[in-house]
């Protein structure tokens, strides 16, 4: 079952002169955040630019899993990181670029190109990325389970003295 459209979301954000702004939503563990050290802020807390690079990776994600899920692909880990450039644009600074990088590891028997369909359906379908002006850039890996260690017999050196016990 797809999702319901439309759909609202409420977020508040408390300022004051100085310090942390404070977003909150209902239901929701509240979020401090200050500027960018580009902006004056101490580099110690989210920033709106790390914000909205960080929902593009938590977007492509979840919508990978979903897409997976209903898919029923099988993986066993995706490891997303995404890294946005913010420059002056016409109209004043806005993110200009956006790469997201995904690692995943699938299942025994899973098909990699299977596996790169539906990370490109996750990018294409994801809210974030769909709300952007910059361009996006998607960089996949995707790697079959690993095999599993073959263990090696134990075996004593060389230099090693051994036990013998004569028959009785």
């Amino acid at each position: 079952m797809g999702a319901a459209y439309p759909q609202s979301y409420t977020v508040r954000a408390r300022a004051r002169p100085t310090g942390r702004v404070r977003l909150s939503a209902d239901g929701l563990p509240d979020l401090e955040t200050d500027a960018a050290p580009a902006h004056g802020g101490p580099g110690d807390a989210w920033s709106p630019g790390a914000l909205l690079v960080a929902a593009a990776a938590d977007c492509f994600s979840l919508s990978f899993r979903i897409g997976a899920a209903a898919s029923r692909l099988g993986f066993r880990r995706l490891d997303c990181s995404a890294e946005g450039t913010i420059d002056s644009a016409p109209g004043g600074a806005r993110l200009t670029a956006l790469r997201i990088r995904a690692d995943l590891e699938l299942d025994p028997g899973v098909r990699v190109a299977r596996a790169e369909r539906l990370l490109q359906k996750a990018e294409r379908n994801c809210l974030i990325t769909n709300s952007l002006r910059a361009p996006v850039e998607l960089e996949l890996r995707v790697r079959p389970p690993p095999e599993p260690e073959a263990r090696e017999p134990e075996s004593r050196g060389v230099d090693e003295p051994q036990s013998f016990e004569p028959n009785s």
